[in-house]
């Protein structure tokens, strides 16, 4: 009897889902006024000429390519296969093998049809949603035994309309089970939803060409590789903080993530980083100006016009609601922030340093620590001739100075999270720590290398070193460790760096600009910095997953590869001791609650990436939501406990007010130690047991 009402239940639902699609059908009509424009046409065939003469990657235009084209544009309009059909995707592959023939002849009408296809598709999408939630939440069924396929990335296309209409019914439904479980009302499930829908429905009706002609241009030109892009007029303008708000911001690099916007990266020294209140991965779901402004639910929206409304005048505050990173993959419980908008200041990036103690064998040691935010220099002081120009290399230097003084036995450099900046500072800090020789090779697109040299007889710190880097470390950053390591000079600890090993250039077009790639940098053993980045000689349990952030993640990142060296090897000091180095760390860090934490946190969040599919079943949902919690919270109270810290009740604590946390975060900087950190700590133990094997 039972098995007969839920099957009874799923037949209601279904029909009630063919009576709302019964009401709209695609409207193409409605699209006509969308037409490429001449400037288009003459900016698509700029683009091909040039990336065919000048891009560092050089591609045959041939059929293959004209598939890749193809796919990439199918994946950047309807990323989660729910928009198109097989009947669509059948009707479309009739131009699979053309697009390498339309970008050379400047045709752009396909792209058009497509993409008013994807706009029909949505445009009855939102409103069959509207429809359904204006019948109310509450006459929606969570007690009907079915799933959703939520990664469907890789999954068949829906066999026809049918098929796509109930993919929708079960969209839908989820995000509402979704809202349930975060612990909102029907009420402010549907208030919510509706408000969100009809603004996703008004920016669909306000798509302009241009949108369409950028779309399509970035789908060609990403596939040479992923940061080759095509700048609109509009982005054009802002290019310097189209993907970073790096300017009068939070400080954050944005990127979007299917219909949400994520936080990539933090800008050491913003408002953001400073905050501590948010993370890498965190995902932005709405936006309000001041401590009284509207919250905007920015779900949905065009990366350009989330910048926008986070972007405002210095001092002024934002408020961000946010679904954290540590939040397992199908919870959207959300918290609300506030940020004072600022600009970054050249100053507060600086280099500084501690004097880290370490306990070994029962004897006290010293070791320095320096921490570079990111690689700068004061580019108008130094052009305009002030001796007191700040840069890299020159604070380094101080420091080092400094610690050498208070009679440190090494030197940490912390790398961490340090994006990268000025190439110059990158060379400049190398040739601090070695003899003198190259410091980084650079080959252009035509094949010719150039080599960067550290002119300077004699190494200005050349005691025990090491370098510890994350998965954040890049470009820059990976140049430095990168020599390091292949001058043999120093132990490099820590996790993969970021794997950025590419020079773009910007070039102006006829409508908008073109970002494209020129270069690749290659260490001096030869290897190139790119995709694989600078892999440490010592591993630590990794923060972020590797998989989602990195070049390596990014769909057509130029390969790993090798050129001739510009050094010859020289006796390695480090790798007779390697083993013993990674026995003794091995044994340390085994019962270490911090490196535990990590290695067992980041084992649990891979197994939920695995996850493609969630119960629709509120009960279902709701056990699988806590079981996942109680995992979380055993994690984080095995590792309190360890410290003898005390333990949480649940995971997600009542939240303190964010401007009280953002002073609470700057005061805890203030006061920061190194002997805090667990991977400081370790690094430090790595380098007494270097020193002392040597001896």
């Amino acid at each position: 009897m039972k098995q007969f009402i839920t099957h009874t239940s799923l037949a209601l639902v279904l029909s009630f889902s063919t009576l709302a699609f019964a009401k709209t059908s695609y409207d193409y009509g409605k699209w006509d006024y969308l037409t490429p424009t001449r400037d288009q046409v003459i900016a698509n065939l700029n683009i091909t000429e040039i990336l065919k003469r000048k891009h560092y990657n050089k591609i045959v235009l041939d059929d293959a390519q004209s598939q890749k084209i193809y796919a990439n544009y199918l994946k950047s309009l309807d990323p989660a296969r729910i928009y198109f059909t097989a009947e669509d995707i059948k009707e479309f592959n009739q131009w699979q093998n053309s697009f390498t023939n339309f970008v050379q002849q400047g045709n752009l009408s396909p792209a058009y049809t497509i993409y008013k296809r994807k706009l029909a598709s949505l445009d009855q999408y939102l409103n069959y949603a509207l429809d359904t939630l204006n019948a109310g939440v509450d006459k929606m069924n969570f007690n009907v035994d079915e799933s959703f396929v939520f990664d469907r990335e890789k999954a068949p296309w829906a066999k026809n309309t049918r098929e796509l209409h109930d993919l929708w019914r079960k969209r839908l439904k989820d995000e509402v089970l979704r809202l349930k479980l975060a612990g909102k009302e029907d009420k402010a499930i549907q208030d919510l939803l509706v408000k969100r829908y009809k603004n996703h429905l008004s920016r669909v009706e306000q798509t302009r060409g241009e949108d369409v002609f950028q779309t399509y241009i970035n789908a060609f030109t990403e596939t040479y590789d992923p940061h080759t892009n095509y700048l609109s007029p509009d982005n054009a303008e802002n290019f310097d903080i189209n993907m970073s708000l790096s300017l009068e911001g939070i400080g954050a690099v944005l990127q979007a993530d299917n219909e949400y916007t994520k936080i990539v990266r933090l800008m050491p020294a913003g408002p953001a980083e400073k905050s501590k209140l948010l993370a890498t991965s965190d995902r932005i779901v709405s936006v309000g100006q001041g401590t009284k402004g509207e919250m905007v639910d920015v779900i949905g929206w065009r990366l350009d016009e989330v910048v926008k409304l986070i972007r405002g005048k210095k001092g002024s505050q934002v408020r961000l609601e946010i679904i954290p990173a540590t939040n397992a993959p199908n919870d959207l419980t959300s918290k609300t922030i506030t940020i004072t908008r600022e600009a970054v200041k050249l100053e507060e990036q600086a280099a500084r340093k501690w004097v880290l103690n370490v306990k070994e064998n029962g004897k006290d040691h010293k070791i320095g620590v320096i921490e570079i935010p990111a690689f700068y220099l004061d580019f108008k002081a130094y052009r305009s001739g002030d001796a007191n120009y700040k840069s890299t290399t020159r604070d380094v230097k101080k420091l080092i100075s400094e610690l050498q003084k208070e009679q440190v036995e090494g030197i940490i450099i912390d790398l961490r999270n340090n994006g990268g900046g000025s190439l110059q500072e990158a060379q400049e800090l190398t040739s601090l720590f070695i003899d003198s020789g190259p410091t980084v090779l650079i080959r252009d697109s035509r094949g010719g290398v150039d080599r960067l040299e550290d002119g300077s007889k004699g190494a200005y710190y050349s005691g025990p070193l090491a370098v510890v880097i994350n998965r954040l470390s890049a470009s820059a950053s990976e140049i430095f460790a990168g020599a390091m390591q292949d001058y043999n000079r120093a132990i490099i600890v820590g996790g993969q760096t970021f794997g950025k090993g590419t020079v773009q250039t910007v070039q102006p077009l006829n409508h908008g600009e073109l970002k494209y790639t020129i270069a690749k940098f290659y260490r001096v053993s030869g290897q190139s910095t790119q995709h694989k980045g600078v892999v440490p000689h010592i591993s630590y349990p990794a923060v972020v997953n590797i998989d989602e952030i990195g070049e390596s993640a990014l769909p057509e990142a130029l390969p790993w590869d090798t050129i001739q060296p510009a050094i010859k090897p020289k006796q390695d000091p480090i790798s007779p001791y390697l083993a013993q180095l990674t026995s003794k760390h091995s044994q340390r860090v085994k019962d270490n609650p911090d490196f535990v934490y990590n290695r067992d946190r980041l084992a649990l969040a891979n197994e939920l990436m695995k996850q493609t599919t969630v119960s629709l079943d509120f009960n279902k949902r709701k056990a699988e939501q806590t079981e996942i919690e109680n995992k979380q919270l055993a994690l984080e109270n095995a590792k309190r406990k360890a410290k003898g810290e005390e333990l949480l009740k649940e995971v997600k604590q009542e939240d303190e007010d964010s401007s009280a946390a953002y002073l609470k975060a700057l005061e805890e900087e203030k006061n920061k130690k190194p002997e805090q950190d667990a991977d400081l700590v370790e690094t430090g133990n790595i380098l007494i047991d270097w020193i002392s094997l040597k001896k």
